[in-house]
Protein backbone atom coordinates (compact mmCIF):
# COMPACT_ATOMS: atom_id res chain seq x y z
CA UNK A 1 0.00 0.00 0.00
CA UNK A 2 1.12 3.54 -0.73
CA UNK A 3 2.40 5.24 2.41
CA UNK A 4 0.90 8.50 3.66
CA UNK A 5 3.41 11.05 4.90
CA UNK A 6 1.67 13.94 6.66
CA UNK A 7 3.21 17.34 5.98
CA UNK A 8 2.84 19.41 9.15
CA UNK A 9 4.06 22.77 7.82
CA UNK A 10 0.59 24.29 8.14
CA UNK A 11 0.37 23.26 11.80
CA UNK A 12 3.51 25.28 12.39
CA UNK A 13 2.01 28.19 10.45
CA UNK A 14 -0.97 28.27 12.82
CA UNK A 15 1.34 28.11 15.85
CA UNK A 16 3.60 30.87 14.56
CA UNK A 17 0.66 33.19 13.88
CA UNK A 18 0.20 33.57 17.64
CA UNK A 19 3.56 32.54 19.03
CA UNK A 20 4.07 30.05 21.82
CA UNK A 21 3.56 26.32 21.37
CA UNK A 22 -0.14 25.91 20.61
CA UNK A 23 -0.73 23.79 18.62
CA UNK A 24 2.18 21.68 19.80
CA UNK A 25 4.01 20.51 16.71
CA UNK A 26 5.75 17.49 18.18
CA UNK A 27 2.53 16.27 19.80
CA UNK A 28 0.76 16.62 16.45
CA UNK A 29 3.46 14.45 14.86
CA UNK A 30 3.16 11.84 17.61
CA UNK A 31 -0.62 11.80 17.28
CA UNK A 32 -0.54 11.71 13.47
CA UNK A 33 1.58 8.55 13.64
CA UNK A 34 -0.74 7.09 16.27
CA UNK A 35 -3.69 7.80 13.97
CA UNK A 36 -2.03 5.92 11.09
CA UNK A 37 0.38 8.26 9.29
CA UNK A 38 3.36 6.33 7.98
CA UNK A 39 5.65 9.34 7.81
CA UNK A 40 6.04 12.98 8.77
CA UNK A 41 7.17 15.60 6.25
CA UNK A 42 8.54 19.09 6.95
CA UNK A 43 9.94 21.83 4.74
CA UNK A 44 12.07 24.15 6.91
CA UNK A 45 12.51 27.36 4.92
CA UNK A 46 15.26 29.89 5.65
CA UNK A 47 12.80 32.50 6.98
CA UNK A 48 11.25 29.91 9.34
CA UNK A 49 7.77 31.06 8.27
CA UNK A 50 6.46 27.70 9.53
CA UNK A 51 8.91 24.93 10.44
CA UNK A 52 11.91 26.15 12.43
CA UNK A 53 15.33 24.58 12.69
CA UNK A 54 14.57 23.72 16.32
CA UNK A 55 11.35 22.01 15.24
CA UNK A 56 13.34 19.62 13.08
CA UNK A 57 15.60 18.64 15.96
CA UNK A 58 12.57 18.20 18.23
CA UNK A 59 10.77 16.05 15.65
CA UNK A 60 13.79 13.82 15.18
CA UNK A 61 13.42 12.78 18.83
CA UNK A 62 9.78 11.70 18.52
CA UNK A 63 9.10 10.52 14.95
CA UNK A 64 9.08 6.72 14.88
CA UNK A 65 7.99 6.11 11.28
CA UNK A 66 9.91 8.12 8.67
CA UNK A 67 11.00 11.74 8.79
CA UNK A 68 11.12 13.37 5.36
CA UNK A 69 12.84 16.76 5.14
CA UNK A 70 12.12 18.79 2.01
CA UNK A 71 14.10 21.76 0.85
CA UNK A 72 16.38 23.54 -1.56
CA UNK A 73 19.82 21.92 -1.15
CA UNK A 74 21.87 24.95 -0.16
CA UNK A 75 24.54 24.82 2.54
CA UNK A 76 21.98 25.51 5.29
CA UNK A 77 19.80 22.59 4.20
CA UNK A 78 22.71 20.20 3.81
CA UNK A 79 24.06 21.03 7.26
CA UNK A 80 20.65 20.40 8.77
CA UNK A 81 20.04 17.03 7.12
CA UNK A 82 23.57 15.91 7.96
CA UNK A 83 22.88 16.68 11.62
CA UNK A 84 19.40 15.12 11.64
CA UNK A 85 19.92 12.12 9.30
CA UNK A 86 16.26 11.79 8.27
CA UNK A 87 15.08 8.66 6.53
CA UNK A 88 14.45 10.71 3.39
CA UNK A 89 15.52 14.07 1.97
CA UNK A 90 13.40 15.49 -0.83
CA UNK A 91 15.19 18.09 -2.92
CA UNK A 92 13.06 20.87 -4.39
CA UNK A 93 14.27 23.55 -6.83
CA UNK A 94 12.40 26.53 -5.38
CA UNK A 95 14.39 29.52 -4.12
CA UNK A 96 13.91 30.70 -0.52
CA UNK A 97 11.40 33.48 -1.29
CA UNK A 98 8.67 31.51 -3.07
CA UNK A 99 5.38 30.83 -1.31
CA UNK A 100 5.27 27.12 -2.13
CA UNK A 101 7.01 24.66 -4.44
CA UNK A 102 5.83 25.37 -7.97
CA UNK A 103 8.09 23.49 -10.40
CA UNK A 104 10.23 20.42 -10.75
CA UNK A 105 13.97 20.14 -11.30
CA UNK A 106 15.55 20.36 -14.71
CA UNK A 107 17.65 17.28 -14.14
CA UNK A 108 19.61 17.81 -17.35
CA UNK A 109 20.69 21.42 -16.83
CA UNK A 110 21.23 20.96 -13.09
CA UNK A 111 22.84 17.52 -13.25
CA UNK A 112 26.35 18.73 -12.45
CA UNK A 113 25.16 20.55 -9.34
CA UNK A 114 22.82 17.80 -8.13
CA UNK A 115 25.08 14.78 -8.50
CA UNK A 116 27.51 15.57 -5.63
CA UNK A 117 24.59 16.57 -3.38
CA UNK A 118 22.79 13.30 -3.97
CA UNK A 119 26.03 11.37 -3.53
CA UNK A 120 26.63 13.11 -0.20
CA UNK A 121 23.12 12.35 1.07
CA UNK A 122 23.39 8.71 0.09
CA UNK A 123 26.76 8.43 1.82
CA UNK A 124 24.97 9.55 5.00
CA UNK A 125 22.43 6.75 4.60
CA UNK A 126 19.64 9.15 3.62
CA UNK A 127 17.21 8.05 0.93
CA UNK A 128 17.05 10.81 -1.66
CA UNK A 129 14.05 11.95 -3.69
CA UNK A 130 13.91 14.85 -6.13
CA UNK A 131 10.87 16.88 -7.14
CA UNK A 132 10.11 16.53 -10.87
CA UNK A 133 7.32 17.18 -13.33
CA UNK A 134 5.92 14.25 -15.36
CA UNK A 135 8.47 14.69 -18.11
CA UNK A 136 10.18 11.57 -19.46
CA UNK A 137 13.42 13.43 -20.23
CA UNK A 138 13.64 14.83 -16.71
CA UNK A 139 12.96 11.40 -15.21
CA UNK A 140 15.69 9.79 -17.28
CA UNK A 141 17.95 12.60 -16.10
CA UNK A 142 16.98 11.86 -12.50
CA UNK A 143 18.12 8.29 -12.89
CA UNK A 144 21.45 9.40 -14.32
CA UNK A 145 22.27 11.65 -11.35
CA UNK A 146 21.76 8.84 -8.86
CA UNK A 147 18.61 9.69 -6.91
CA UNK A 148 16.71 6.86 -5.22
CA UNK A 149 13.24 8.23 -5.93
CA UNK A 150 11.40 10.97 -7.71
CA UNK A 151 8.48 12.93 -6.29
CA UNK A 152 5.99 13.73 -9.01
CA UNK A 153 4.74 17.31 -8.79
CA UNK A 154 0.98 16.79 -9.00
CA UNK A 155 -0.45 20.32 -9.19
CA UNK A 156 -1.21 19.98 -12.92
CA UNK A 157 -3.09 16.75 -12.29
CA UNK A 158 -5.06 18.28 -9.41
CA UNK A 159 -5.96 21.40 -11.41
CA UNK A 160 -7.27 19.37 -14.34
CA UNK A 161 -8.95 16.61 -12.37
CA UNK A 162 -12.49 18.02 -12.43
CA UNK A 163 -12.40 18.77 -16.15
CA UNK A 164 -10.83 15.59 -17.51
CA UNK A 165 -9.21 13.26 -15.02
CA UNK A 166 -8.24 10.70 -17.69
CA UNK A 167 -6.34 13.31 -19.65
CA UNK A 168 -4.88 14.80 -16.49
CA UNK A 169 -3.41 11.57 -15.21
CA UNK A 170 -2.08 10.24 -18.52
CA UNK A 171 1.35 11.91 -18.35
CA UNK A 172 1.74 10.83 -14.73
CA UNK A 173 1.09 7.19 -15.56
CA UNK A 174 3.64 7.35 -18.35
CA UNK A 175 6.18 9.11 -16.16
CA UNK A 176 5.70 6.76 -13.21
CA UNK A 177 6.01 3.68 -15.40
CA UNK A 178 9.21 5.03 -16.90
CA UNK A 179 10.60 5.69 -13.42
CA UNK A 180 9.70 2.20 -12.24
CA UNK A 181 11.25 0.61 -15.32
CA UNK A 182 14.58 2.35 -14.76
CA UNK A 183 14.71 1.51 -11.06
CA UNK A 184 13.44 4.68 -9.40
CA UNK A 185 10.95 4.72 -6.56
CA UNK A 186 7.93 6.97 -7.09
CA UNK A 187 6.54 9.47 -4.59
CA UNK A 188 3.96 12.18 -5.31
CA UNK A 189 2.73 15.38 -3.78
CA UNK A 190 1.19 18.83 -4.13
CA UNK A 191 -2.56 19.53 -4.15
CA UNK A 192 -3.57 15.90 -3.68
CA UNK A 193 -6.76 15.72 -1.61
CA UNK A 194 -9.77 13.57 -0.75
CA UNK A 195 -11.33 14.21 -4.16
CA UNK A 196 -8.43 13.28 -6.42
CA UNK A 197 -6.17 11.00 -4.38
CA UNK A 198 -7.89 7.66 -4.93
CA UNK A 199 -7.93 7.99 -8.70
CA UNK A 200 -4.26 8.90 -8.74
CA UNK A 201 -3.15 6.03 -6.52
CA UNK A 202 -5.43 3.55 -8.30
CA UNK A 203 -3.79 4.34 -11.63
CA UNK A 204 -0.26 4.22 -10.21
CA UNK A 205 -0.52 1.15 -7.95
CA UNK A 206 3.25 0.97 -7.33
CA UNK A 207 3.31 4.48 -5.85
CA UNK A 208 5.62 4.39 -2.81
CA UNK A 209 4.46 7.47 -0.93
CA UNK A 210 2.31 10.56 -1.05
CA UNK A 211 3.12 13.66 0.97
CA UNK A 212 0.02 15.70 1.85
CA UNK A 213 -0.20 18.73 4.08
CA UNK A 214 -2.35 21.72 3.14
CA UNK A 215 -5.49 19.81 2.09
CA UNK A 216 -5.19 17.35 4.97
CA UNK A 217 -4.88 20.10 7.58
CA UNK A 218 -7.83 21.96 6.05
CA UNK A 219 -9.94 18.78 6.17
CA UNK A 220 -8.89 18.21 9.78
CA UNK A 221 -10.54 21.52 10.74
CA UNK A 222 -13.87 19.91 9.85
CA UNK A 223 -13.33 16.19 10.48
CA UNK A 224 -10.66 16.12 13.19
CA UNK A 225 -7.09 14.94 12.70
CA UNK A 226 -7.61 11.27 13.51
CA UNK A 227 -10.66 10.90 11.30
CA UNK A 228 -9.01 12.84 8.46
CA UNK A 229 -5.88 10.69 8.44
CA UNK A 230 -8.06 7.58 8.37
CA UNK A 231 -10.05 9.04 5.47
CA UNK A 232 -6.88 9.62 3.47
CA UNK A 233 -5.62 6.14 4.24
CA UNK A 234 -8.89 4.67 2.98
CA UNK A 235 -8.45 6.57 -0.29
CA UNK A 236 -5.03 4.95 -0.67
CA UNK A 237 -6.38 1.44 -0.18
Amino acid sequence: MTKLSVNINKIATIRNARGGSNPNLTQIAIDAEKFGAQGITVHPRPDERHITKQDVFDLKKVVTTELNIEGYPDDRFMELVEAIRPEQATLVPDPPDVLTSNAGWNTIERAEALMPIISKLKSLGIRTSIFVEPDITMIKGASEIGTDRIELYTEMYANGYAQNKEEGIAPYIKAAEMAKNIGLGVNAGHDLDLDNLQYFSKNIPFLNEVSIGHALVCDALYFGLENTIQMYLRELK
